[in-house]
């Protein structure tokens, strides 16, 4: 199973947490489609013998492409690999920017799943973090994309925002339940460098992110997708039974992924690589017929540290038989003994060579994967 994700890299504005690549510069849109055209002519031999299963327009803000630029990239991609006739084609939107029009035109394109960024329903929590629509909108959005018969929709909430109370976070979670959509990922807020919400911080023009708030309203989150019927099949996501989005899938179970666009990253088996994170660069460099990218092959210990680190976070589990039939005995020998005393303390769970996390492991879960990694 292989996918193919579309990095578009323009946003409205800039929200204050993130760290994405972006410009809320429209001026190279034109040539950016051009440019990512002519990246998938220059890449399509990388799956030339593997239908793809899944398409995922990131960004950025995907929903900002016309119509024509969709249009565009869509007649590339099928005419440059085989797609399957029922693959996930995901594009993300802001509620912003889902008007009446702009539905009924993704309705009738491929896209078949729509992943919008609500991260809440609270304007107080919006105006923080810089979003460009309201909480009107995003309900509007959601309502009217289930209406023009988006069934297939997942949106994304952020927790631990300053302010935020236990009871705003419930709310928030009731009012998803109530939409009845079918799959919600779930992040806590988290400070990057170099970030607007970084140096709100350091100025101390907003107050620090609190972890301790951060911890219950992860708890509260669980047990409240518990509670409706969601199924937690990674740390951050959520889902009805089956509902599992493919992408997300596909990235946890190592499956090839093709990463088109500038910053857009690649995964082939033994290989990761990596576009430019600069739009001037890379539309450049195409315009001359060259890739504008770096590649790293990947050691055994490379690939053992990502596969603990990514299999731990899902229901799937670390699989120790799978360790046996790809690294040598020092690694599983490793895993065995560094993974000894989050058994004992109930952070850990093995049934049959499968190791999964409790609920309390799933707090911990980047500690408890750096704790296994091998680094000799």
């Amino acid at each position: 199973m292989a996918g193919i994700y579309l990095h578009i890299p323009f946003c409205k504005q800039a929200c204050n947490y993130c760290d994405f690549h972006f410009s809320t510069s429209m001026k190279m849109k034109a040539d950016f489609v051009r440019a990512i055209i002519q990246e998938i002519e220059l890449r399509k031999e990388v799956f030339a013998n593997e239908p793809i299963s899944s398409v995922y327009f990131g960004g950025g803000t995907p929903s900002l492409l016309s119509k024509e630029e969709l249009d565009i990239i869509f007649e590339k991609l099928y005419k440059s690999f085989t797609i399957d006739a029922d693959a996930e084609i995901t594009l993300e939107a802001n509620p912003d920017d889902l008007t009446f029009k702009k539905i009924s035109e993704l309705k009738g394109s491929p896209i078949n799943r729509l992943s919008i960024g609500v991260q809440s329903f609270r304007d107080e929590d919006l105006r923080f973090m810089n979003r460009a629509h309201c909480a009107k909108e995003a309900l509007n959005s959601i309502k009217m994309t289930q209406n023009a018969g988006f069934q297939n929709l997942t949106i994304d909430l952020i927790y631990g925002t300053p302010g935020m109370s236990n009871e705003d976070w419930l709310q928030n979670l009731k009012t998803s339940f109530d939409l009845n959509i079918p799959h919600i990922s779930s992040y806590a807020l988290t400070v990057e460098e170099k970030t607007a919400l970084h140096h709100q911080i350091l100025t101390n023009k907003v107050a620090p992110v609190s972890e301790q708030q951060s911890a219950i309203q992860f708890e509260l989150l669980m047990t409240e997708m518990s509670k409706n019927g969601y199924e937690q099949y990674e740390i951050s996501n959520f889902c009805k039974p089956n509902g599992y989005s493919r992408h997300n899938s596909s990235y946890w179970k190592k499956d090839n992924y093709l990463g088109l666009g500038p910053s857009a990253h690649s995964f082939l088996g033994n290989s990761r690589l990596w576009n430019v994170s600069n739009n001037v660069e890379y539309i450049k460099a195409l315009a001359q017929g060259k890739l504008s990218l770096e590649e790293e092959v990947l050691s055994q210990r490379d690939r053992y540290n990502e596969y603990v680190m990514t299999s731990l976070r899902t229901k799937w589990g670390c699989n120790i038989h799978q360790i046996e039939n790809n690294h040598s005995t020092a690694f599983v020998t490793y895993f065995k003994a560094e993974i000894q005393a989050h058994l004992t303390n109930g952070n850990v769970i093995e049934k049959e060579g499968i190791y999964t996390l409790s609920n309390s492991g799933k707090l911990l879960a980047d500690r408890i994967a750096s704790d296994l990694f091998f680094l000799e």
